[in-house]
């Protein structure tokens, strides 16, 4: 299958940049993955469609102001130097330890090796490693955990909201963040929870819904590019997720009555399938990530049980692939030619996935025709 396959065409101003305010008052696009019949609401109306014993899976991740500018330095900091030095975007993207992670740096040329980046007084990163392209392994010079947790206090003293590029004025992180966020780690928001309102929440559990929560870090894995059209050759960047005993236990007893799963967001389903193939799998690799070629066999059918614990995970959804756990999905509208894009293709179909890419491309079109708002502050779908 090639990644030209999930292109579309979209207008540039039908790109939301701002969020809805109530949130819950953006739009609904309802999209029945086995008819592909298309309704239209209010998201605020998706209790129309949540039944009595459902249980809604959200991913509680919490948006760190992961975007940082500093200036390159060669020997000690200075004011003179930090002036003469060219500016350098930090995007913290995975912690490793204490002081050191993951980082996307823009405008530091691998020949640059040794350079420091001065981001305020006494908050300097140094790049020691070349991962992938833009891609370093940085450390800091204040390590978290230290007096007052000194990296982490500076990391939100001077970062910045990490919206994507097509976002093009600054908005507050709690613009960026979900209601129910608590757990920091992602470097951008699981945005199809930024819908939910307490107001909806408890409405939705009064009515007979189960809600439960899941952790995915959001980092490269959700947000990188496709470099090749062979979709087959992307490799997914591991991203770190927890599932806990007493969610696991609610969606494996939910499952048993044969009560439906909705996953909040490509990242609750992907951790939720990437967990569910583990055991399915009975085996993981030794530094824990989930590497191995799993079966895709539907998990639903043979009694398979979702663990908990703690996990990477790798895992890319493409059509063809049969959902072991989930039965629902809320979603935003995606970029096109991404692994989003990719995955909810390959669930907006039933059985097994037949006619997905049909139905979401008739469904974006349908959600362009309608003036829908795409991407991050857009609407929103719900395939069911």
């Amino acid at each position: 299958m090639k990644l030209s396959d999930f292109n579309y065409n979209l207008p540039q101003n039908f790109i939301a940049q701002k969020p809805t305010k109530p949130r819950d008052h953006c739009r609904l696009l309802i999209l029945d993955r086995e008819t592909g019949d298309i309704k239209h609401k209010k998201f605020f109306e998706i209790s129309q469609f949540i039944k009595n014993g459902d249980v809604l899976v959200f991913n509680d991740s919490k948006v760190i102001p992961a975007r940082l500018h500093g200036n390159k330095i060669t020997g000690l900091p200075s004011v003179a130097l930090a002036k003469e030095g060219g500016n350098v975007e930090i995007l913290l993207i995975k912690k490793i330890s204490s002081d050191t992670w993951e980082a996307l740096l823009k405008n530091f040329k691998e020949k640059e090796f040794g350079k420091k980046i001065i981001i305020a007084k006494n908050f300097i990163a140094s790049p020691e490693k070349n991962i992938d392209g833009g891609l370093w392994q940085i450390k800091f010079n204040q390590p978290a955990g230290g007096k007052d947790k000194n990296l982490d206090k500076l990391i939100y003293k001077y970062g910045q909201t990490p919206l994507p590029p097509y976002i093009k004025k600054m908005a507050k992180l709690s613009d960026y963040q979900t209601i129910y966020a608590k757990r920091e780690g992602s470097v951008a928001a699981p945005t199809a929870g930024l819908h939910f309102t307490k107001k909806l929440l408890n409405s939705l559990k009064k009515q007979g819904a189960k809600l439960e929560t899941i952790t995915l870090h959001i980092g490269l894995g959700t947000f990188a590019p496709i470099k090749d059209n062979n979709i087959e050759k992307h490799k997914i960047h591991s991203e770190y997720a927890e599932i806990s005993a007493k969610t696991a236990k609610a969606i494996n007893k939910a499952r048993s009555e044969g009560r439906r799963i909705i996953a909040v967001g490509t990242t609750s389903a992907r951790t939720l399938e990437a967990f569910a193939m583990s055991t399915d799998n009975q085996q993981q690799t030794s530094n824990n990530k989930n590497k191995q070629k799993f079966r895709q066999s539907d998990d639903r059918q043979t009694g398979g049980i979702l663990p908990f614990g703690k996990m990477w995970v790798d895992i890319f959804i493409k059509p063809g692939y049969k959902f072991k756990i989930v039965d629902g999905m809320i979603t935003n509208f995606h970029l096109p030619e991404t692994t989003l894009m990719i995955l909810v293709s390959a669930f907006a179909g039933r059985p097994a996935g037949r006619h997905g890419r049909k139905n979401i491309l008739k469904a974006y079109q349908e959600a362009i025709n309608k003036k829908y708002k795409f991407f991050s502050f857009g609407d929103a779908m719900l395939i069911i």
